[in-house]
């Protein structure tokens, strides 16, 4: 039945009416598919209301009319270059149509009844129409768009032309059974699926917000259902068990000293749940920057240890890898080994059997440590770091190591409710949202860029006080050179002031030149480190104290709170300066002002996702969910939220979509190019 339903939406676009080989290319590329349902699924995005049809001696300028006339005469342009000019009248008064094209002409037979359609305006003391957007003869009304949709259009491709194909597609449009819940559909008076489809595209009176809403969800339920099957498939895969006895640990947190948070004993115990599991565990463990990640990652490989299995963790760059091994190896009651581009060949061989022969039990790296030369005794537990740093082929490459190795990925940038509910809902969540004891809180300030001077003497201050500062200069454009060059200018400048103090970081110079001013800058020899947003993840100074940042406004606010982020981390009260343009937009002095008053990673990246909206949150410079066909991230954040609880209740009680509606929902699943789910439906 499922094929049935589907086959009429199935067929090619040049199929329907008005598109034949060309036109069907062209609408392929607007609508984004190849057949019908695609021309189903670009939805208008305004109406026009042509209902208001007065007489032409009551007739108001400025606005959109639709008049019932006759056509009284033609009259030729005077000169070239003007237009053509058809007077009409209604009985009441007389109007001019003026048409530039004389080809239009032919639109308005002299002594035709005509219905004209457009917006009307006073012209030395006439009433005229230009270029009417709808003209018809009385025979024609019932089929007049008196709502008229407007739909997103390319290039060769007219209103009519989109109208006549939408109608077409409506017309194939079967009348499928109700996979909503009834309740759902009466609480928000939603329409049906046809009725909502029908609303949009052939409207009898300007659509409320209910249409377009029942389409997103039906869209978002869809893929929250596909996700659901595809979480509860990997819970299906075959895992390994792995129970601690907790004696490494208790080890590491003596020579820690202090006490987990709350937060991170939380996500340690979702961890060890998973581990414990018999199915492989595939978690993303988000915490705000200074959470103490990296401690619950220790403990987690330790664990794996005790159970004895061998850990691996992954960063994206040397610096981070050697801040965690510096972390690991000071806390850790195993050995622990570090294997990096940089190794010597002879240390990368001892590491290479040590990693082999089992005696080195945890691993850590960059991308090096999942070459093929790495070869693990018994793999059981991998963390990668950053981890949108890191291709879906190298997170998989990792896990190849071993046999039913467990996943833990983590960041520091808190991810918006809305993109873990898409982009990460395969994977489970835990996240710390409070901080270890002993973090400070950052004041932060913003300042004009003409009180640079003013800035350049609070941080002699600071340095002159014992502390150190990060200097991160703007984002110019989308050109990284042009970004190189105002951060060698700015370091030139601080230079002629501070002299030897100041160092400069970016991710152009050679590799071994960034590190020593790196390395410079944390071991005190440098007392300002001038740099791109290089230093955003993975450098820990606790020594650093004020972060300052030029042309804040050119930064989105999760960045911005990242690169904060680099301060506080010791006991000195800290400090981050935004400096912006002395002329500041609304837009930006808000997004300013969010982080100017508050601290909250999560507040923050939600903020920053609603103000940003998320193509240009995830890069893809685009409205809406990328992805998505009908469904908007701003608009339909509860609906999606509603729609993971529909679909894990629905699947808790239907895992196999047997019943009525989970038949229903096999075709909504179709509809929605979910396959995979079907497959894993039909597999069980």
């Amino acid at each position: 039945m499922t094929a049935e339903f589907l086959l009429p939406l199935r067929a090619p676009l040049a199929t329907l009416p008005g598109l034949g080989p060309r036109l069907s290319a062209l609408m392929c590329k607007l609508v984004g598919g190849e057949s019908v349902r695609d021309v189903l699924f670009h939805l208008p995005v305004e109406f026009i209301n042509r209902r208001v049809t007065p007489k032409l001696s009551d007739a108001a300028p400025g606005q959109i009319a639709t008049l019932r006339v006759e056509v009284v005469r033609h009259e030729d342009p005077a000169r070239r270059g003007q237009p053509w000019r058809v007077v009409i009248t209604d009985g009441t008064g007389f109007a001019e149509i003026v048409l530039f094209h004389a080809a239009r002409l032919s639109q308005f037979p002299v002594g035709g009844e005509l219905i004209v359609s457009g917006k009307l305006e006073h012209f030395h003391g006439k009433l005229v129409m230009a270029h009417p957007d709808q003209v018809a003869n009385y025979a024609q009304e019932k089929d007049f768009p008196w709502i008229e949709p407007v739909w997103p259009l390319a290039a060769g491709i007219t209103p009519r032309t989109m109208r006549k194909a939408a109608l077409g597609a409506l017309a194939r449009l079967p009348e499928y059974p109700e996979w909503l819940n009834k309740s759902i559909l009466a609480k928000r008076g939603w329409p049906g699926f046809g009725s909502a489809l029908h609303a949009l595209h052939a409207p009898a009176v300007v659509p409320d917000a209910k249409p377009r809403e029942r389409l997103a969800y039906d869209e978002l339920l869809a893929r929250q259902i596909a996700f659901a099957l595809v979480r509860g498939r990997r819970r299906r895969q075959a895992g390994r068990s792995m129970n601690g006895d907790g004696r490494l640990r208790a080890a590491a947190l003596k020579k820690f000293g202090f006490a987990p948070t709350a937060g991170q004993l939380q996500a340690l115990a979702e961890i060890d749940a998973d581990m414990a599991a018999s199915h492989r565990m595939r978690r993303l463990l988000q915490g705000d920057v200074g959470s103490g990640k990296t401690l619950v990652a220790l403990l987690a490989c330790l664990g794996a240890v005790e159970a004895g299995a061998q850990a691996a963790i992954m960063a994206p760059t040397e610096i981070l890898a050697q801040q965690h091994f510096a972390t690991f190896g000071r806390l850790s009651p195993v050995p622990v080994a570090l294997l990096t581009g940089s190794v010597k060949a002879a240390a990368r061989r001892e590491i290479l059997a040590g990693v082999k022969d089992g005696s080195i039990p945890i691993l850590i790296g960059t991308h090096a440590i999942f070459q093929k030369s790495v070869e693990f005794r018994d793999l059981g537990f991998a963390v990668i770091d950053e981890q949108h740093k890191f291709g879906v082929d190298q997170r998989l490459a990792l896990g190849a190591k071993g046999e039913m190795v467990d996943l833990l990925v983590m960041t520091a940038t808190p991810i918006p409710r809305t993109l873990l509910l898409t982009h990460w809902a395969e994977m489970d969540v835990s996240r710390i949202t409070d901080k270890p004891q002993g973090r400070a809180t950052i004041t932060t300030t913003m300042h004009r860029l003409s009180d640079l001077p003013k800035v350049e003497a609070a941080i002699a201050r600071a340095i002159a006080a014992g502390g150190r500062v990060y200097w991160v200069c703007p984002l110019v454009s989308e050109s990284e050179t042009l970004d190189i060059t105002a951060t060698e200018m700015r370091f030139a400048e601080l230079q002629r002031k501070f002299g030897g103090a100041v160092a400069m970081a970016h991710g152009k110079m050679d590799a071994a030149q960034r590190d020593t001013a790196l390395r410079d800058f944390a071991e005190g020899n440098r007392k300002i480190l001038v740099a791109t947003t290089v230093i955003e993840v993975g450098v820990d100074v606790p020594e650093a104290n004020v972060m300052v940042i030029e042309h804040a406004e050119r930064f989105g606010l999760a960045q911005l709170h990242q690169l904060r982020g680099r301060v506080g981390r010791g006991a000195a009260k800290s400090f981050c300066l935004l400096l912006h343009e002395d002329k500041l937009a609304q837009g930006a002095r808000k997004r300013l002002s969010i982080l100017r008053d508050t601290e909250d990673g999560f507040l923050i990246s939600d903020e920053d996702f609603r103000l940003r909206g998320a193509g240009e949150y995830l890069g893809t410079r685009q409205s809406g969910l990328p992805g998505y066909l009908l469904a908007d991230a701003e608009k339909d954040e509860n609906l999606l939220v509603m729609a993971r609880q529909d679909a894990v209740m629905t699947l808790q009680h239907d895992p196999r979509l047997e019943s009525e509606r989970g038949q229903a929902l096999r075709i909504l699943l179709n509809l929605f190019d979910q396959r995979d789910a079907i497959e894993t439906v039909n597999a069980g």
